[in-house]
């Protein structure tokens, strides 16, 4: 698989996006409209630089982005997903095929968990107050650049 060069500089400013969305959940527990909106309306450009076809290969990206939307909108309605999360996911998923989709969000909650882990420690040791609040959008675009690197420049795996 050959990928050209409006194809690469897409994925090289989604990745950019991604570490933007990642330090910004860090420092303020928030991803920024403007960031999520940008993810999601970069999509068609990508599906240009790729040559993807209507039916059925972008039909099929924006299904699999509907439901992980869908899903996250209830997680965020019974407050186990941030708003800023839902929308990162939701616009990450119309970049990458369902099988990536998939593999992303286990990557996604593998990380999530070291993360969960990582913030719980943290909270005990620096006795912070109030609730424990994890920066998802850190194994979201962690997730994200994986699925990156493993479907476009990953040629041995």
């Amino acid at each position: 698989m050959t990928i050209g060069t409006p194809e690469i500089a897409l994925l090289c400013l989604l990745a950019i996006l991604l570490l933007v969305g990642a330090v910004t959940d860090w420092q303020r527990r928030s991803i920024d409209n403007w960031l999520t909106a940008t993810v999601a309306l970069m999509a068609p450009l990508y599906w240009w630089a790729a040559n993807l076809g209507l039916w059925p290969d972008i039909a099929i990206q924006v299904a699999v982005a509907s439901i992980i939307f869908a899903i996250g909108i209830g997680l965020f309605a019974m407050g186990a997903m941030g708003g800023g999360d839902v929308k990162l996911l939701g616009g990450l998923a119309l970049w990458f095929p369902g099988l990536v989709m998939m593999r992303l969000v286990i990557v996604m909650s593998i990380i999530g968990g070291i993360l969960t882990i990582f913030m719980l420690v943290r909270h005990k040791l620096m006795k912070i107050e109030g609730p424990l609040e994890i920066p998802y959008g850190i194994a979201i675009s962690l997730a994200g650049m994986w699925a990156i690197y493993e479907r476009n420049l990953n040629h041995f795996g």
